[in-house]
């Protein structure tokens, strides 16, 4: 038995990283500490605390630690824990994204110029990140309208010139039309555009037009001309302030009752190349400079590119360690600002205005999306809280059920609820949503207090009529009025409708279909991951552990052909002496054993 009061005395005055665990044994949060002893027991101390540690702390049933020598191993320690176990309590990102870049091969004799989502370590220079694919392929149509480089993917000395060269779009460097030297300087352009030397490019062009001009040679001198008013166009419409600094990130973010938005403006060489941003649920209790600290470790931790320069509006408390760990990853110095005053301190102020209107157009969608929903089910109220539940079994085996939660067009991952059922044996979902709903139902109206809060307005069944008639047996037991809807699939299993209790489909927008199918795949998450949790757990460990004769090996091929302990036991000699290196006297030593118990 852990002994959490025990358990602190021992703590080391070392820094490492503590990992908070439930009576499950689930991982619920990671974090990292210079002191491990000060900052574990500073959880368990009666002081004031938000609801969301409340509630963290309410559910640790024993953790455990990891002594570190330095802050910055801790760090990296935690951010690979954080990814690993995605703990319910961390702020987690989410993001599978990969941006564009462009690629230029300066070790080739004659580079190209391209756009790749992948950075290697070839000695090739990569410019980005462009958050939208649209202004990378942008850049790169101007480089190859307004310089005559090669375009084509495999290059290499031909017989004659491809079409480029003769519709002047190249130089031809594969006939050797031009030298290694003047090609190169093209390239030399192309990298101090890319990097924001306009001034220097275009002073340069300004005296080669000009000395083409005094030698009579026009025609050059106006191709040269209108290089320079392209290239002003490009660097008018990226730039964004007169900010001086190359390579930065500038981070803001916004915070309502619902959600927490977060901004990343990519700035390069003075220019927008691109923005992103992300929405976290359940946050709004935390500061914003515990937030951000969570975004930066998670989001530059696998990241291609790293800034020189990250810009936030507040100092977060591990700056140093972070500053450390991201130098090494860089190979340079990266730092993190918090501006004061001037132009660097608008720009973040720009970012947050952003992420502020982003949230807000956000929540506006999702009202829109309610009141469409509230019509659409003629309801008197919009549904703000809305509850979805599934039964999975194999076989009538181990039978549960999720329950997922959607509260103003959130889906709160946190109230989800788990039920092993107790009352029905064999397979019969009906019954089982019958036993899950009563529960559910029972813990909201014995006490409003519990984890499950308050009753929906709205329960979505992941079935059909059948379903919605076992939900509404379950409803009708506690004299309360929730009105019932069953989603409906088509053939790839993504919801195409919503049904009533009159059998009546109710016919669903793209926006609702979208956010419905997902509200119906994330309960299937949860009742399936919670399925094969205990179907796993059984495997590990069973009353076949102790019979002699029985292995591992042996132990899987029972539990695979038979399902579960109860099938064994109903079974006879002869279906036992079916499975691989079960005999007839290890078969009647199975039985004996486990009827016994």
């Amino acid at each position: 038995m852990f002994n959490i009061e025990e358990q602190l005395k021992i703590l080391p005055d070392k820094p490492g990283v503590y990992i908070m665990r439930d009576a499950e044994n689930n991982i619920i949060y990671v974090g990292k500490a210079v002191n491990l002893k000060n900052r574990v027991r500073s959880y368990f101390r009666k002081t004031d605390k938000t609801e969301r540690i409340k509630k963290m702390v309410s559910l640790i049933d024993h953790f455990e630690y990891i002594v570190v020598d330095n802050e910055a191993e801790a760090l990296i320690l935690e951010c690979n824990l954080i990814k690993k176990n995605r703990p319910r309590f961390n702020v987690l990102l989410k993001d599978d994204k990969t941006y564009p870049y462009i690629k230029i091969d300066i070790k080739s004799d004659y580079p190209n110029v391209v756009i790749t989502r992948k950075i290697i370590n070839d000695g090739s220079k990569y410019f980005g990140p462009y958050a939208n694919p649209g202004a990378a392929k942008e850049m790169l149509d101007f480089i190859k309208q307004k310089y005559k480089i090669r375009q084509c993917k495999n290059f290499k000395s031909e017989t004659r010139a491809c079409l480029n060269y003769h519709i002047n779009r190249c130089l031809g460097p594969c006939m050797g039309y031009i030298s290694k030297e003047d090609y190169r300087k093209q390239i030399d352009e192309i990298i101090d555009i890319l990097e924001g030397k306009v001034e220097k490019v275009l002073k340069n062009l300004q005296n080669e037009m000009l000395k083409e001009a005094n030698n009579m040679n026009f025609e050059k001198a106006a191709y040269i001309r209108d290089r320079m008013l392209a290239i002003e166009r490009v660097n008018e419409k990226q730039k964004v302030s007169n900010i001086t600094e190359n390579n930065i990130d500038v981070i803001g973010i916004a915070k309502s009752e619902i959600e927490v938005c977060i901004e990343i403006f990519f700035v390069r060489g003075s220019k927008m190349v691109g923005r992103e941003h992300y929405f976290f649920s359940d946050l709004k209790e935390m500061e914003d400079k515990e937030i951000i600290s969570g975004f930066i470790k998670q989001y530059y931790m696998d990241a291609q590119y790293l800034p020189n320069k990250i810009m936030i509006r507040e100092e977060i408390d591990d700056k140093n360690a972070i500053e450390e760990w991201l130098s090494k990853e860089a190979g340079r110095k990266v730092e993190i600002k918090a501006p004061k005053k001037g132009e660097k301190l608008r720009f973040v102020e720009m970012a947050d205005n952003n992420a502020k209107i982003t949230l807000e157009n956000r929540e506006r969608d999702k009202s829109e999306i309610l009141v469409e929903l509230k019509e659409l089910l003629g309801l008197e109220r919009i549904p703000r809280k809305i509850e979805t539940f599934d039964i999975s079994n194999i076989s009538g085996e181990y039978i549960v059920a999720g329950m997922s939660v959607m509260i103003d067009g959130v889906i709160k991952r946190n109230m989800s609820r788990r039920f092993k059922i107790k009352t029905v044996y064999g397979q019969d979902d009906p019954r089982c949503m019958e036993e899950v709903i009563t529960r559910r139902l029972k813990h909201s109206i014995d006490s409003n207090t519990s984890g499950f809060g308050s009753l929906p307005n709205v329960i979505f069944a992941d079935g059909g009529i059948t379903q919605i008639k076992a939900i509404k047996k379950a409803i009708a037991k506690y004299e309360i009025n929730i009105p019932v809807f069953g989603m409906v699939k088509n053939d790839k299993h993504q919801t195409r409708a919503l049904i009533d209790e009159n059998r009546k489909e109710l016919e669903i927008s793209e926006n609702l279909k979208n956010l419905i199918t997902k509200f119906q795949d994330e309960v299937h998450d949860v009742a399936i991951s919670y399925h094969r949790k205990l179907r796993d757990e059984d495997i590990r460990k069973s009353e076949l552990d102790n019979i002699v004769g029985i292995g591992k090996i042996k132990k899987l091929r029972l539990l695979k052909h038979f399902g579960s302990i109860e099938n064994i036991k109903n079974t006879s000699i002869e279906e036992l002496t079916k499975i691989e290196g079960i005999n007839k006297d290890l078969a009647e030593t199975i039985l004996d054993s486990i009827n016994k118990k």
